[in-house]
């Protein structure tokens, strides 16, 4: 039997990029899909996957055109109250898959969704803000010019209809599902005349930051006098006063293309941060951001509250050992990263190496060369086996392979960031091990 492969830090940094094993290229080899992957590696995913994140336009409604697989899981959503009348499907049956004779029946399908919502006493339809066409797999490999097919739709309901791709096919390329969602839920926007006062958008989730992150009370004590966030929007107008901002701030790599959209259309510059959770990148990042927009961000009250809440953490409990995994609000490697540098043990990490976080690991092969580097999606994770359990855990998927052991899952809808991630972060380490 082959064990569950992994390379160490050291092993990694020494073979480059580059040289990534195939084991670690989930585009070398069959997926794996565990209960640990499932939660981001299928349609019915938790969190936001493509369908989810499409209806993050608000007032909208989602047309789903796939075959019965692809669209069973998805009627899980609906029990939910906020997208009970806002999922809508459109069967393929084996036929519509080898013709494509269903994109003659996605405009009828729209008309009939429209009539759905109206209720017998009204005399006209209410009609909602957009359309959001979700389709699959089955349509990449027809090569459908969805462009085309919303513009029908559109001009048989009068009500813009928006294409959203949910092509796992696509995952390895240049704009991945998650990438490309993100882009057609901002492509509504319309340019707009700027205010005098400073308008700022923050990108790149689907769900606020919560309201105690400290960057909200940094962009106003700097003369930001108007925040937007798409995941806060509850109508159409609030939607389109995104329109209105002078820059947005980019917060997840994956919102970069939908950013650089409503620069050349809107004319919105948009600058980049990282989340972090080593306090001194943080405060960096802070400083390098009101150098770019002219002003000073006086954060040392975050910071050493933050600090506070480390050093607090580490007088309690010592230097614990950790598994950090990849589900989880964070980049598994920097976070690991920062609980070495905080005097912490790191005993495996499950993630995916990439570009943006290999430099992270980098600095990690030095200061623990020998931490274990595992591929969730690899096939020869079904064979993993537990080398002598860390003492807490930091992500969902590292609870199916510990599930004895205490610690957070950490993936929580609303999204942590900066010093208040930090905190919230030791906090709930903190009362995990309590309870234990």
């Amino acid at each position: 039997m082959t064990n569950a492969f992994y390379k160490t830090t050291k092993e990694l940094a020494e073979l480059g990029l580059e040289g990534l094993p195939s084991e670690m290229k989930s585009s070398d080899h069959l997926i794996y899909s565990s209960p640990a992957t499932l939660y981001f590696n299928s349609p019915g995913a938790k969190g936001f996957g493509v369908k989810r994140a499409g209806l993050a336009v608000p007032e909208s409604v989602m047309l789903l055109v796939s075959p019965g697989c692809c669209g069973r899981n998805t009627s899980l959503f609906r029990v939910e109250p906020q997208y009970r009348d806002r999922f809508f499907f459109l069967m393929l049956d084996d036929t519509d898959i080898v013709t494509g004779r269903h994109l003659t029946k996605i405009p009828q399908a729209a008309e009939e969704v429209l009539a759905s919502l109206s209720m017998p006493s009204e005399a006209e339809i209410k009609k909602p803000s957009a359309i959001m066409i979700c389709i699959t797999c089955v349509d990449a490999l027809l090569g459908t010019d969805m462009e085309r097919v919303c513009r029908k739709v559109t001009e048989k309901t009068g009500v813009p209809a928006v294409a959203c791709y949910m092509y796992a096919l696509t995952r390895e390329k240049r704009l991945p599902p998650m990438a490309a969602v993100r882009t057609s839920v901002y492509s509504l926007l319309e340019k707009r005349e700027k205010r005098s006062s400073v308008d700022m958008n923050i990108m790149g989730y689907f769900t606020p930051l919560f309201d105690s992150c400290e960057l909200y009370e940094l962009m106003k004590g700097i003369g930001i006098k108007n925040i937007h966030e798409l995941a806060r929007c509850k109508t159409m107008e609030e939607y389109h006063e995104l329109s209105n901002a002078n820059f947005s701030l980019v917060l997840n790599p994956e919102a970069r293309a939908a950013a650089q959209d409503m620069q050349e259309r809107l004319g919105i510059p948009f600058i980049e941060l990282l989340r972090l959770y080593r306090t001194d990148k943080i405060h960096n990042q802070y400083k390098l951001l009101g150098q770019a927009l002219g002003a000073e961000i006086k954060d040392e009250d975050y910071y050493q509250k933050a600090r506070k809440t480390i050093d607090d953490f580490k007088e309690k409990y010592g230097a614990l050992s950790f598994s950090v995994g990849e589900i989880q609000n964070g980049d598994p490697i920097e976070m690991s990263l920062m609980l070495v540098e905080e005097g912490f043990k790191v005993k495996e990490i499950f993630a995916t190496v990439g570009e943006l976080n290999f430099r992270f690991l980098k600095r990690l092969s030095e200061l623990s060369p020998d931490t274990k580097v595992y591929s969730n999606l690899s096939p020869t994770m079904m064979n993993y086996e537990i080398g002598g359990a860390p003492d807490v855990y930091i992500g969902s998927d590292v609870k199916y392979y510990h599930p004895e052991v205490p610690g957070i899952e950490w993936c929580d809808d609303n999204q942590p960031f900066g010093y208040d991630a930090v905190i919230k972060l030791f906090e709930g380490l903190d009362s995990a091990l309590a309870e234990e």
